[in-house]
Order: C-alpha cells, then sequence, then structure tokens
C-alpha cells in the first residue's frame, strides 16, 4: 500500500528518491494500479506541476489506473489529457497518447473520442517536423493492439496511409506494417 508519507518522497531535493520513487509508482502502476487508485487526486494535482517528469508520471498513472477505475473518475479527466496530446510538446504528447491508448483499452464508452483525438494530431504544430513526425509513430504504436476494432474507420485507415508517406523512417514502417496488417 502506498501512503500520505510515501508519496512525501515525490517532493524530495534529493533527485535519486525523487526520481527512483516515481519509477517505483510506474512499475506499480503497471502491476497493481489499485493501489494507486486511492490517490486519485493526487495524480490530478500532478497533471498540473511544473516538474516535468512528475507531470509524465502523473499522465501514465492516469492512464494505468483506468483499468481499475471503478467510480468512473477518467473521464472527467478526458479534456486535460487531450489538451496535453495536442500542446505540441513532444514528450508531454507522447505519454498522453500512451495513457490514452490504456484509456481506450479500459474505457468502451470513450473509445470513438479518444481515436478521434489520436488520429487529429496530424494538425498539431510541434516545435519540429521531427518532432511530429515521432508523435505520429507513438499513435501508429497506441493504435496497433486495436486493429480489428479500427480496420473500417476510413479516418484512421487515412491517418495510417499519411503516415506512410512520413519523412522519419521508422514512423513510415509503423504505417506500412500497420496496413499490412489491417489488409489480411
Amino acid at each position: 500500500m502506498i501512503t500520505k508519507t510515501d508519496l512525501e518522497k515525490l517532493n524530495s531535493q534529493n533527485p535519486k528518491i525523487k526520481y527512483g520513487f516515481a519509477k517505483e509508482l510506474l512499475k506499480i502502476g503497471l502491476d497493481n494500479p489499485e493501489l494507486l487508485y486511492e490517490h486519485f487526486d493526487y495524480w490530478v494535482e500532478l497533471l498540473a506541476s511544473d516538474n516535468s517528469i512528475l507531470k509524465w508520471t502523473a499522465i501514465d498513472i492516469i492512464g494505468y489506473l483506468s483499468a481499475v477505475d471503478k467510480d468512473n473518475r477518467i473521464e472527467s479527466l478526458m479534456p486535460d489529457l487531450i489538451k496535453k496530446l495536442h500542446g505540441g510538446v513532444l514528450i508531454t504528447c507522447n505519454h498522453a497518447i500512451f495513457a490514452l491508448g490504456l484509456i481506450y483499452q479500459n474505457k468502451p464508452n470513450l473509445k470513438n473520442a479518444i481515436v478521434k483525438e489520436l488520429i487529429s494530431i496530424f494538425g498539431d504544430k510541434f516545435e519540429t517536423n521531427e518532432c511530429k513526425n515521432i508523435a505520429i509513430g507513438k499513435v501508429l504504436e497506441a493504435i496497433k493492439p486495436f486493429v480489428s476494432e479500427i480496420k473500417d474507420n476510413e479516418s484512421v485507415i487515412s491517418f495510417i496511409e499519411n503516415a506512410t508517406k512520413s519523412d522519419r523512417n521508422a514512423t513510415k514502417k509503423k504505417a506500412e506494417q500497420l496496413l499490412k496488417k489491417i489488409v489480411k
């Protein structure tokens, strides 16, 4: 069980303690998200943290918590996660993509809205075109497990086809492989 005293480690001046514990929390979120659920409000607070690493940790934890969200609290966080998705900051965007992919898996009522937001990343502005291509690649990774659900969605297919024209080889390959999977 994680206590409020444990959470104080995230306020430590010692980076090894602070970020070591953040890493530990992510492992707990992956393996036993129910142990973090009682601190839901704390993770919501961290979403607004000035400390990027703690903000990214909170985003990922929110994604993990979607698996155990018996009180349906995740839905109210969607606007904030979507804002982070479309904020144009690559690493924050990538964490939002990760969390939204998990929420897609765990919250069927949010699937359509999530897919729509993920594929609309094509219209977002990033610091560089390379950053945008990396984010598009992350979206491709996030939707890959749901091929059977998205294969008839024309907007998703169009997104993937556009990604095959990416300047970034890794993104281009991900898109080509995903299209092959869909055609099967």
